[in-house]
């Protein structure tokens, strides 16, 4: 990124935006390195699928949070002085040699990092998914994901029109501006010529063949 960026926001492709994601941006978050939202745990028949309330997790994390890569906040100034690329590329190198670890990398890299690079635990409002969050606490959300939910195994497109009420006309505002765009043409392919330049290229080339014979 260049060095006059601040800060910089990701937020995933399946996700919707119910707020000013400018309030994230000028969030104070104590000088640390970036921001990330917990996963929820008030959807209690969840449990079982919470990897990180059990086992490795559990007794790394020591009660920390686990956070969820959906949505996060990068404050660049504060990842370059403290040299947190540096940090992470040093445990991701430790751990890359065991084909178990980091099946998610750009989520439990971070998570498992926390003791090296700490991470500002965003108000749960921030992000919200059904699957771990249940229904109650919809209505508060500031971003909706559409993370995935092992016991349904729902389509995303599907889980998209049920839970989010405005899905269907921003799906109808996306494609029309799509379908507003110049269409491209593919990389190494070119349009045909005109049918009279096609006729003088190719009397051309006869002339030129018969000359040769």
């Amino acid at each position: 990124f260049p060095v006059s960026l601040d800060r910089v926001i990701y937020v995933d492709a399946d996700q919707v935006v119910r707020s000013d994601l400018m309030e994230l941006q000028k969030m104070d978050i104590k000088n640390n390195v970036y921001a990330y939202t917990p996963f929820c745990d008030n959807e209690r028949e969840m449990d079982g699928f919470r990897f990180w309330k059990q086992g490795f997790w559990k007794n790394h994390l020591r009660g920390r949070n686990y956070h969820i890569s959906a949505l996060y906040l990068v404050d660049l100034k504060q990842f370059r002085m403290k040299g947190a690329g540096d940090q992470l590329r040093i445990l991701y190198n430790g751990l890359a040699q065991d084909p178990n670890s980091l099946a998610n990398l750009d989520q439990d890299l971070p998570n498992y990092a926390q003791d090296t690079v700490p991470i500002f635990s965003l108000p749960q409002e921030w992000l919200y998914c059904e699957t771990w969050c249940g229904k109650k606490t919809k209505s508060k959300a500031k971003t909706i994901d559409l993370c995935n939910n092992p016991m349904t195994k729902e389509p995303k497109l599907i889980g998209a029109k049920r839970i989010v009420p405005e899905w269907t006309s921003l799906d109808d505002e996306q494609r029309k501006f799509v379908e507003s765009l110049p269409e491209a043409e593919p990389k190494g392919q070119t349009k045909p010529p005109p049918p009279k330049q096609q006729e003088q290229e190719q009397g051309g080339r006869g002339a030129s063949a018969k000359d040769e014979l």
